[in-house]
């Protein structure tokens, strides 16, 4: 029995003519009279009886009408569930990201999709650029912030946040005041290098495009570690200006920029490139739009 049958069954139950249940249906009433034998040949039993000009439901036809309605209306309920769903999406979000970009870039993005769509709950996994990267191609995350460039065919790839790297000295350090730094000073002194990440890679390149060999003092997982044991003394990082621009405001260390060159650090939104965009994801991609310009804007 397809729905077809069922808006069949209920019109000729309504109108109690087959003549009158095809012309509301659009359809000719030897059509309807061969859906009708169709269908209580499939059942196998009788459905309708002619008792003078009306048709009458049998025994059988009236358990099945019972459901044939009970099915319209879950249609109608589904159908304006989904109409609502378009208008004031809810479900769920999956969205990976590390630690940093979780703390300094995400929330004002989060902030503002839960102020417009608040029935959408998110889901935040935290990772390393390679593994968001694995988890989006495996389709187990719907959205992942990763560092740029990533080249992996089967992505969409939309720009989110430029920062610009500088060095992050502790606030009574020798160098804390110098208005630039050049990577030669900075190797003199110890240094606090991230364990993994794209800053990591970036900091050896610039040791080595120079033939220098930096002094590390510490290797840390985190930038809120990196932050703290910076202050206290323990060695300079390289770090996004903002952050650790509040850290910088109260004091607690000094950001100093490098001398010749401007490094920044660029993150994008990755999705699957053949993963179809639902209401929910269209909803965050919205946001997204909207929060670009600062986002990559505010820090040049």
């Amino acid at each position: 029995m397809d729905f077809d049958q069922v808006r069949t069954v209920i019109e000729i139950a309504k109108h109690k003519s087959f003549s009158r249940a095809a012309e509301h249906l659009y359809r000719t009433q030897p059509a309807i009279s061969k859906q009708v034998r169709s269908l209580e040949q499939e059942l196998g039993q009788r459905l309708f009886l002619r008792t003078g000009k009306q048709v009458e439901l049998t025994p059988a036809g009236r358990i099945l009408l019972e459901h044939c309605e009970q099915l319209a209306e879950l249609r109608r309920q589904a159908q304006e569930a989904l109409q609502r769903m378009a208008v004031a999406p809810r479900g769920r979000l999956a969205i990976g990201a590390n630690e940093a970009t979780s703390l300094y870039v995400l929330p004002p993005v989060f902030a503002r999709f839960h102020a417009s769509y608040p029935d959408i709950r998110l889901r935040i996994h935290r990772n390393f650029t390679r593994k968001l990267v694995e988890r989006v191609l495996a389709n187990s995350l719907d959205f992942a912030v990763v560092s740029l460039p990533v080249e992996e065919k089967g992505l969409m790839v939309l720009p989110l946040f430029r920062d610009e790297l500088v060095w992050i000295v502790p606030p009574r350090h020798p160098l804390a005041g110098q208005r630039s730094l050049t990577v030669e000073q900075v190797a003199e002194h110890p240094l606090i290098f991230p364990r993994t990440g794209r800053t990591r890679a970036l900091f050896e390149s610039i040791f080595a495009a120079r033939s220098l060999e930096p002094r590390i003092s510490l290797e840390l997982a985190s930038v809120e570690a990196i932050k703290k044991f910076v202050a206290v003394g323990m060695g300079i990082s390289l770090i996004s200006r903002s952050f650790a621009a509040a850290e910088a405001a109260a004091g607690i260390v000094r950001l100093v920029p490098l001398q010749g060159v401007k490094l920044t650090r660029e993150l994008g939104l990755i999705y699957h490139r053949d993963k179809s965009i639902c209401p929910v994801m269209n909803a965050f991609l919205t946001v997204v739009n909207e929060l670009r310009p600062t986002l990559i804007g505010e820090q040049n």
